[in-house]
């Protein structure tokens, strides 16, 4: 079955925070990360850029493969993530911003070359000049090289490949 787009068909999503759900530990590969986002009140409820979630969808292209059994490494999951970061920016703050540092990286499943992957970011926390925002990257469809050259699947649920934590920052409001 060729893979398909799910119901929406923009690369931007605004929606609530429920955008990057923390499920439960006992279910398998969910991106369970031991609840690292501090809970309690936010210090700016009324932030409307706590809110944003923006989804970017990639094909993996064969020149991203870097080991046997067409693996992509981990840094393609990070370059997303700062691209989606950079969307981020713009549209919280009107600049590209720069990406200052992680504070978690896991990387849970393998990334294939033919993969489609999703990459959400949600922005968790806004102070005066920084960003934090939590990453996941989910492979929707995956290649399947067993079933011929060009054969690819719909994965009846999205694999949660990458996960991460990050921090950038953005010129003070003037």
């Amino acid at each position: 079955m060729p893979c398909q787009p799910r119901t929406f068909s923009c690369d931007f999503v605004a929606r609530p925070r429920q955008g990057l759900t923390r499920p439960t530990a006992s279910a398998p590969n969910s991106g369970y990360r031991g609840g690292m986002r501090a809970t309690g009140p936010s210090p700016r409820p009324d932030d409307t850029r706590l809110d944003l979630t923006v989804i970017h969808r990639r094909y993996v292209p064969s020149s991203a493969a870097h080991y046997a059994g067409n693996l992509v490494d981990g840094a393609y999951s990070l370059a997303l993530f700062g691209d989606v970061a950079t969307e981020v920016c713009i549209r919280t703050d009107g600049n590209e911003g720069l990406f200052a540092s992680y504070s978690d990286v896991q990387f849970k499943a393998p990334v294939h070359a033919g993969d489609i992957v999703e990459v959400a970011a949600e922005v968790t926390r806004v102070g005066s000049r920084s960003r934090t925002i939590e990453f996941v990257l989910r492979v929707v469809c995956r290649s399947r090289p067993d079933l011929g050259e060009a054969a690819a699947q719909v994965l009846a649920e999205p694999l949660v490949a990458t996960t991460a934590v990050g921090t950038v920052v953005v010129p003070a409001r003037g």
